[in-house]
């Protein structure tokens, strides 16, 4: 059985447990928080989504908050991480086949239940095509992915 991981922030919670609920007979899922409504930080589980997958205690992540948008920011920015915010069936499983996205994010407040269950289904379902023209497209990601790491271009602006 698949290992995933997923992750929410109070606004995602209710959504995080009917796809865990909805997923686990299918799925190992390792469930990393928030346990409840109580306000949190989208960034914190975010980086506990991506930890997982990069740590490979799972193949796939599923991040949730309110619209989406935060969490996603938030998830790209850690190195190993191709986060999509998905809102159509198309794109949950386009993201995997051409883009090699290891974490689907939805937003709670735009996706209901069964639309977030369809997309949680062709996310997990779909595979990277190692076509050559995928392969070199995620290879300039790559490549930009270490310029973002590289210690001396990360600053804080406050």
């Amino acid at each position: 059985m698949r290992t995933i991981v997923i992750g929410s922030d109070h606004a995602g919670f209710q959504l995080k447990a009917m796809l865990k609920q909805r997923l686990s007979p299918s799925y190992d899922v390792i469930d990393v928080g928030t346990g409840s409504e109580d306000p949190v930080d989208y960034p914190d589980f975010a980086a506990l989504v991506g930890q997982a997958i990069n740590e490979q205690r799972a193949e796939r992540g599923i991040l949730i908050c309110g619209s989406g948008v935060g969490a996603s920011v938030a998830a790209n920015k850690i190195e190993g991480i191709r986060a999509g915010l998905c809102h159509d069936h198309y794109s949950a499983h386009q993201g995997v086949e051409h883009d090699d996205m290891n974490i689907l994010v939805l937003g709670s407040r735009v996706v209901g239940s069964a639309l977030a269950l369809e997309l949680a289904s062709a996310f997990l379902t779909a595979s990277f095509t190692r076509e050559a023209r995928h392969l070199r497209r995620l290879q300039k990601v790559l490549i930009l992915e270490s310029k973002l790491h590289s210690p001396t271009t990360a600053t804080l602006h406050e």
